[in-house]
């Protein structure tokens, strides 16, 4: 089954440089989230926005979220979810940090309820924004899989992540697993009549 690539960018955006972009550039059918105020995020308006988009789609969405975008998936209410295929949700930002922006305040606390379609969470181990113990903790709590990359900072454009073939790796993994998910159409063979044998049975 066909799938709607869906960008769910971060706090400020992503820049051209940033794989997400380069991403939105290069798969097909893409669409990035576009939010009213990237300086200063709302949890509702961007989830609404998310949620909108999701809508809009004609086939069940592959959300690919970066760091407070992903705090925007884990919101999504469950009859949205519900037409979500799959989430690559890639150096969640942990808005509960000590130390965190009071403007990202509004998404907390992190929703820890396990998501209901196929995910994945890529973790850093030296993300400033997020904790290795926590971002394991989200995926535990997600019920996504989850891939700890060494040293990858913030695992952005300013980390050295542009094109990042990994990670489409990553992706592509991710959406055999979504489809799979996709209930399958019952079979249209007729049941026998009851007490009917096979042809051809022993």
């Amino acid at each position: 089954m066909r799938l709607q690539p869906i960008i769910v960018p971060g706090w400020r955006n992503s820049g051209p440089e940033h794989w997400q972009s380069q991403w939105e550039a290069s798969l097909p059918r893409a669409v990035r989230v576009a939010q009213r105020d990237w300086e200063a995020p709302s949890r509702d308006e961007w989830v609404a926005a998310l949620a909108a988009a999701i809508d809009a789609a004609n086939r069940p969405a592959l959300l690919i979220a970066h760091s407070l975008g992903c705090m925007a998936v884990c919101h999504l209410p469950l009859p949205v979810c519900e037409k979500v295929a799959g989430a690559m949700l890639v150096a969640p930002a942990d808005v509960e940090r000590p130390g965190a922006p009071d403007r990202l305040r509004s998404f907390a606390p992190v929703t820890m309820r396990s998501l209901p379609f196929q995910s994945v969470v890529v973790a850093s181990s030296n993300d400033p924004y997020c904790s290795t113990g926590r971002a394991r903790a989200f995926a535990h709590a997600w019920n996504s899989r989850f891939e700890l990359l060494d040293d990858a900072g913030h695992i952005n454009a300013e980390s050295g992540y542009g094109p990042w073939p990994e990670g489409l790796r990553m992706l592509a993994a991710l959406r055999r697993r979504a489809c799979w998910r996709v209930p399958v159409a019952a079979s249209r063979t007729p049941p026998l009549p009851a007490g009917s044998a096979v042809a051809g049975g022993h």
